[in-house]
């Protein structure tokens, strides 16, 4: 297994650690499920950058990564909803857009063509991530908290948007 596979693989096996420590509620589990959130995310970016200078790109990194790094997100933000940090509804939005892009890209594919990720979706990925490690901290005041929500939800919606603006010739609109 080649090291952009190992990283995505260990991203996954931090998952349920990141929840575990999050669940046992030990004096500073907050912060040390932070940190392995930190790690979690920073494995997302290295074998990214591997795997792309290298040439390394594999089947397994295709489907494990972008899936690894869907499960961490909606990890920390349904913690966020059980904790009264983020509301369901923006959960949900995520939720919703992720699985409309991903089945996009799979009726693209049937017709040969591959949708690579658009710099708003990169944006929306380094916006979230930045925010949920925001959402972890103790001492920011509330509205940071709710700021960060909504640039979840508006970057979401806006790269969401944007995919299927750029790719709408993938459907048959004369179905509906």
């Amino acid at each position: 297994m080649n090291t952009p596979n190992k990283l995505t693989l260990l991203r996954v096996l931090m998952i349920p650690l990141f929840l575990g420590v999050l669940y046992a509620g030990f004096p500073g589990s907050n912060y040390v499920a932070l940190v392995i959130f930190v790690l979690a995310s920073l494995t997302d970016l290295l074998d990214g950058h591997i795997a792309r200078s290298r040439n390394l790109v594999t089947d397994f990194g295709k489907f494990m990564d972008p899936l690894a790094d869907k499960v961490l997100v909606v990890t920390a933000m349904l913690w966020f909803v059980e904790c009264g940090k983020m509301p369901a509804w923006a959960v949900a939005i995520v939720i919703f857009r992720e699985f409309a892009v991903s089945g996009m890209r799979l009726i693209a594919v049937e017709g040969g063509r591959v949708i690579a990720a658009g710099w708003s979706g990169k944006v929306k990925t380094a916006s979230t991530m930045i925010c949920l490690i925001l959402m972890f901290l103790p001492f920011l005041p509330g509205w940071v908290n709710t700021a960060c929500v909504w640039v979840i939800v508006v970057t979401t919606l806006y790269s969401g948007a944007e995919y299927f603006v750029k790719n709408r010739d993938v459907f048959d609109w004369s179905e509906l």
